[in-house]
């Protein structure tokens, strides 16, 4: 199989401040986001980073991104190192920290986005008609985003993530928030890419989520990867074949038998 990320134990920590120290009830004044974290992903595949609020599992995806820089380790995607600017032409990045301006329509923002992916009016005109069908942005092209209803709101912002036709497609709690009907037209998509593919990473906490749609998943608590394998071998690691037990398991395994 082809490898498409290398992940070679990135670490990140921030600097935290008087107000979060006190909030977290810590003397502290930094926190490990992510240690000494190790992967590989395949061409073709969807891999799940599963783990609780707070386990560094937005930072990584930020990190393999390029938003933010790893204090030390390295990534590559399809070969190229996250440290060369060139590599965001190969990714797609969707996060529910995006917020689009309210004022704006879902028209104007993709013709604002594809101008920096430098495409053709053509082929910008052409994707547009594209995506905006798929996800049925079409009806709403010149509505305001304020006026847009949340499902609506997290299919444009994916068509956003994709105008270029990435290879890699990183989702960071893709389908959060969402309806039941909405979330299907997530989940859906998600599996196409991989039909046609792609490969795709998606953060999140959601167990049948992850069981649905994922080939591989990496448990990360804490910021470290405690365990990275086929879904199906994960698994196997509970008695009961279960993916919420193993998780839970490893959970009080690395906090002391505390839940």
């Amino acid at each position: 199989m082809e490898k498409t990320i290398i992940v070679n134990g990135l670490n990140k920590t921030f600097k935290l401040s008087k107000k979060q120290m006190k909030i977290d009830k810590t003397d502290v004044s930094y926190k490990v986001a992510v240690k000494d974290l190790s992967f590989e992903t395949y061409r073709g595949e969807i891999f799940g980073l599963l783990g609780p609020n707070g386990a560094g599992k937005t930072t990584t995806l930020r990190m393999l991104a390029t938003l933010i820089t790893p204090d030390s380790g390295s990534a590559e995607i399809l070969g190229i190192n996250i440290s060369d600017e060139s590599v965001k032409n190969n990714i797609g990045f969707l996060t529910n920290e995006l917020k689009l301006e309210d004022n704006f329509t879902p028209n104007y923002l993709f013709n604002y986005f594809a101008g920096f992916r430098n495409m053709t009016d053509e082929q910008i005109e052409k994707r547009k008609d594209e995506l905006f069908k798929k996800f049925g942005v079409d009806k709403f092209s010149e509505v305001k985003v304020a006026d847009l209803s949340t499902g609506m709101k997290q299919k444009l912002m994916i068509v956003l993530s994709i105008i270029h036709d990435p290879e890699v497609i990183i989702f960071d709690e893709p389908t959060l928030g969402l309806d039941v009907l909405t979330a299907k037209v997530v989940t859906d998509f998600i599996l196409e890419l991989k039909e046609s593919g792609k490969t795709v990473i998606i953060s999140s906490h959601i167990f049948p989520l992850i069981e649905k749609i994922c080939d591989r998943v990496g448990i990360i608590i804490d910021g470290q990867l405690v365990a990275c394998d086929t879904l199906e071998n994960i698994k196997k690691m509970s008695t009961i074949n279960d993916l919420e037990d193993v998780f839970f398991n490893l959970y009080k395994e690395k906090h002391g038998g505390e839940e």
